[in-house]
Formats: C-alpha cells, structure tokens, sequence
C-alpha cells in the first residue's frame, strides 16, 4: 500500500498539534521562563515543518501519484488474512492481558501466528515458549517493567 505524501504529512502534523497541546498541560516551574514543556513543543514543531515538507511534495506530485495505491498483496486473501490477523492479536493483547497475563497472552498468540505462518505445532510452541520467557526475563527482571501476572498472579515469581 502506498500513500502520497500529502496523507502523513496532515497526520504528522495532527499529532504535533496533539502532542503540543498535550505539553502545554505540564506544570510551571516558578521563576523560569520556560519549562518542561520547551522540549515537547520544539519537537512539535520540527514535526509540523516536517509535515508540511510532505503536503508540498504530494501536492506536487499529486499527477503522478493517487492519494492510495493498494498493492498486488491485497488482491490474496491469505495476505489480507495475516493482516487481519496480526491486527487481532494486537487487540487481543490490549483487552485481555491484564485480566490473562501476559505469559498466558504471548505464548497464545505466538503459537497461533507461527502455525498460521508455516511453522508446524512442535516448532511453534518451542519458539513461543522461549520466546515468552526470554521477553518476559528482559522485561520484568532486567528493564524492570512490570508485565502484567494475570491468572498466574498466584504463582508469580
């Protein structure tokens, strides 16, 4: 799937304005004439200067670009499927894993699209469950991060 230019550009700058507005929420310091909202807010604007670079050029270039092209990946279903897919496992994650867990969430979901991908039963529970366990290590006990325990909140270790 391609996009013109001019299509980022606009959420580029959207999201400047969302993140500026956001940072003129951040308290005041007393006595200073700035900040911490200086940084966020120049940020901001580089990335509306950035997305208005992009408008230009789609505009530009609107003769010979449409504003979406589909590409030939969207014509196979299986493609479409795996999308979609992928896209409900990220949801699926954001709704359920703090009342699943994330150990729970990320070995169903990764033994699920690594069978859908190829990959046969055995592989695809061996790889899910390392890899679980090897994101859950970093996570929780060497970045500190709290993941959520879920159902396994009792044997939580």
């Amino acid at each position: 799937m391609r996009f013109n230019n001019a299509i980022p550009g606009t959420l580029l700058i959207l999201f400047a304005l969302a993140e500026i507005a956001y940072a003129a929420t951040f308290p005041r310091l007393h006595g200073q004439n700035y900040g911490p909202d200086l940084f966020p807010t120049l940020i901001g604007i580089g990335l509306i200067v950035c997305g208005t670079i992009l408008i230009f050029q789609g505009i530009a270039q609107r003769a010979t670009v449409p504003l979406i092209q589909i590409g030939d990946w969207a014509q196979d279903r299986d493609n479409v499927l795996n999308v979609v897919m992928v896209l409900g496992c990220i949801v699926f994650y954001i709704l359920l894993s703090d009342s699943l867990g994330f150990i729970p969430s990320s070995l169903l979901i990764l033994t699920i699209l690594l069978i859908r991908f190829g990959s046969s039963w055995r592989t695809s529970l061996i790889v899910a469950i390392a890899t679980t366990f090897i994101i859950h290590t970093v996570f929780a006990k060497v970045l500190l991060v709290p993941l959520p325990w879920g159902i396994l909140l009792p044997v939580a270790w």
